[in-house]
This record gives C-alpha cells, structure tokens and sequence, in this order.
C-alpha cells in the first residue's frame, strides 16, 4: 500500500447545513484505514462514496480532468472544500497516481488527442490507437491496461460504467494481478457486484450513520442480484 490512512478532522468543519459537511458519516468517522491494494466504497447514490474519493485526489495532489464549469441555479460554496479538512498518510512517501471519472473519460480522450496530433508518441502510454476511434467500453480498457502498469495510486469513479460483465471481469483480472504485484493501489466507487467480488479486497459501506467495513456477501448490489437471478418474480410482478 501506499495510501494507508485519511483522517477526518471534524472539529475543523465550517459548516453542519451544506454539503458534504452536512452528512453524520463523515462527522462520525475520524480515521479510515487503507489496509489492502483494493478498497471499494459501496453505498446508494447520494451517500458521499464519489465525494470522498474526489477529497481524497484533491488532498494527494491528483489531477482531475473536468469539463468547463457551467452556470448553476445553486451554488454550494463548500462543495469543494472538503479535501481541506482531511490529512493523509503514506507508507513510504507521496506517489504519483490518477483520477478515473466516467463522466470526464471522453474530455481526457479529447485532449489525449490533441497531444497525439504534436506528438504521435503520447498514444504508446494508452495501447498505441486514439481511445476517440474506439467504442467507449474498448477505449476505456485501453486506458485500464495501459495505465495501471505504473506504480502509484489510483482512484476509480464508478468504472464499470459501459462495460459489459465480460469486460468489467477482465477490469477485475488488472486488479487482482497489479495490486497482487504491489505497484499499483487502488481505491474504486462502485455499484458492481463483479468488481466488489475482487480477491482480499475491502469494502466500506457508505449506507448508514457512520462508514463501516462489510463483506461481500452483506452488500446490497450482492443482495440483490442474487435475488433477482435467483428468481425475478418478485421484481417484476408490480411493474
């Protein structure tokens, strides 16, 4: 590992009416420890899994590819200060690492294009071809198999999103295979239940008062699925 720690310092938080200040798990936790190559945050829209992950790029100095901001017809003036009110540690020193937003991926493509029309060579880092002339489930995999060969930290917005079962299983081969090899760490929102199933990994639950270690069996998306393959009547009876 090379994350092992990130320390809510509640005591300093401006605020207990706005977002993400105003959600009790981020008041009722103080430390959550990273303690294996993979960990996932797991939880229903809206409980915080997305906003964390992006405090804790902004505090390890990751770059976040985004869109041009656009107006809004409300503003939160706290929505991205979160990372100010979080400390940090690591193993052995700050590594390098990236942020992977599937709501971003193609503006990060758009601009690796622009890069490859100077310099050809900047596409060898990400399989060698335009992840533009690509599907967007081949291009996403490109970016997966190229980019996680680097040693560092990298944290992962919902991945799975446009990728088959069969591609989000080939998605969890990389991460069993490089954070085994222990170059890579990854820290991954997710709602798949393929990806949760990654071997010796960790799951925090982000459903309920405060975030809490649970295994793979007691997530809801496991729950769930299962349920329904199992027998989809029940689901589909008041449709």
């Amino acid at each position: 590992m090379h994350l092992t720690s990130v320390t809510f310092h509640t005591e300093r938080y401006p605020t207990d009416a706005y977002y993400p200040f105003n959600l009790s798990l981020f008041r009722a936790l103080r430390r959550l420890a990273f303690d294996t190559p993979v960990t996932f945050f797991a939880g229903e829209n809206g409980t915080g899994k997305s906003t964390l992950l992006t405090a804790l790029c902004r505090k390890c100095g990751i770059h976040i590819w985004e869109n041009t901001e656009r107006t809004r017809y409300e503003n939160n003036p706290y929505e991205d200060k979160f990372s100010n009110y979080l400390s940090v540690e690591w193993r052995d020193g700050k590594v390098p690492g990236s942020f992977f937003g599937s709501d971003t991926f193609r503006h990060f493509a758009q601009i690796l294009d622009e890069w490859a029309a100077a310099d050809p060579g900047q596409l060898r880092y990400f399989g060698g071809r335009s992840l533009l002339t690509q599907s967007h489930g081949q291009s996403l995999m490109s970016f997966f198999q190229s980019r996680y060969k680097i040693r560092g930290l990298y944290l992962l917005d919902e991945p799975e999103t446009a990728l088959s079962p069969r591609t989000q299983l080939e998605l969890l081969r990389i991460l069993t295979k490089t954070g085994t090899e222990g170059l890579a760490q990854f820290v991954i929102a997710t709602h798949s239940p393929i990806l949760l199933a990654c071997p010796d990994s960790v799951i925090y639950s982000f459903d309920g008062p405060a975030i809490r270690r649970i295994s793979y069996e007691q997530t809801d998306h496991y729950r769930i699925y299962k349920s329904f393959l199992t027998d989809r009547s029940d689901y589909l009876k008041d449709l």
